[in-house]
């Protein structure tokens, strides 16, 4: 079976952070293709005529991490903390990404992917967290390790992300200063961080819409930051079937049932994913059951690595 085409897109050579957005990039190209996608770079600065015939040919969009969108584009003045402003690279990213919507194509965002996507489609950011009354700082970068999880989010229940992670709290670590203000319509708050920051959103009714304001590929090892990727590129997967076949429901089921992927990714998809969304059963101890296991964690939740111990108290 075919693997899906993934477009990543990315920062300029001319990016001011270039070295740290280089390694961050080369983090998502691996954990991309260790989930089974064939990555592809997306630079700033394409014509209209090429990004649309380089957008049909993909199965799913990246948006990955780096500067800030400029405040314009959500009819906000300049502020002194917003800096890495590229026309180029928002007019490419705003224009995928209403373009992965309007035609349902699987797309996951990270960091600043989150905020492109709220932008797009109507919604505001804030220009520094600083503007979210109580906010709690965000910005563990540049003095502190990029694998450092700086804090809880808390996963709406019954969202995508929810049946994607399998947990209701998960600690994450925290490299922005801006944040998702206003939601867009068409998007739903997935995710909070304690101070009420939105930490995910994502699109209800779309094959794969998911965008987050961590880093998950930061943490190569961690199965929960692992199934991020493999549920946006299984999704993907899905897509290509049905497009090549020209017979969406037969190829989806056949893709569900059959999908074997390297790396150790499942190899049976219908039993991987469905298991995943309904009652998420997991090796480890994660939850076999996903809704007793909100439950039980918002009570009792100990975490590894001197994250928390009660995540009740902690959040």
């Amino acid at each position: 079976m075919s693997s899906p085409l993934i477009g990543l897109t990315m920062h300029s050579t001319a990016d001011a952070d270039r070295a740290e957005l280089d390694l961050l990039l080369g983090y998502i190209v691996q954990a991309v293709e260790r989930a089974g996608g064939l990555p592809l770079l997306i630079p700033p600065g394409l014509s209209a005529e090429t990004l649309r015939g380089l957008y049909a040919r993909l199965d799913g969009v990246l948006f990955s991490g780096g500067g800030d969108v400029a405040p314009a584009r959500y009819g906000a003045e300049m502020h002194p903390k917003v800096g890495g402003v590229d026309d180029e690279r928002d007019r490419v990213e705003l224009t995928l990404a209403r373009w992965v919507v309007a035609d349902a194509k699987p797309f996951f965002g990270i960091c600043r992917g989150a905020q492109v996507v709220n932008v797009a489609l109507g919604g505001t950011l804030y220009r520094d967290v600083s503007e979210h009354p109580g906010a709690h700082p965000h910005t563990y970068y540049p003095n502190f390790p990029r694998d450092l999880r700086a804090h809880a989010v808390k996963v709406e229940e019954d969202s995508l992300l929810a049946r994607v992670l399998g947990e209701p709290l998960l600690a994450v670590n925290s490299l922005h200063h801006q944040a998702c203000k206003d939601i867009a319509p068409g998007l739903l708050a997935a995710a909070r961080a304690p101070d009420g920051l939105v930490e995910a959103v994502e699109a209800p009714n779309h094959p794969f819409g998911l965008a987050v304001q961590w880093h998950p590929e930061c943490f190569p090892e961690a199965p929960e930051m692992r199934r991020l990727f493999e549920a946006f590129v299984a999704a993907a997967g899905d897509a290509l079937t049905c497009v090549t076949t020209n017979a969406p429901g037969d190829a989806l089921a056949a893709s569900l049932q059959t999908r074997g992927r390297t790396g150790g990714v499942a190899t049976n998809a219908r039993t991987h994913w469905r298991a995943s969304l309904q009652t998420r059963g997991r090796t480890g101890g994660v939850a076999t059951n996903a809704r007793t296991h909100w439950r039980a964690s918002l009570q009792t939740r100990g975490r590894t690595g001197g994250v928390t111990t009660n995540a009740r108290t902690h959040w």
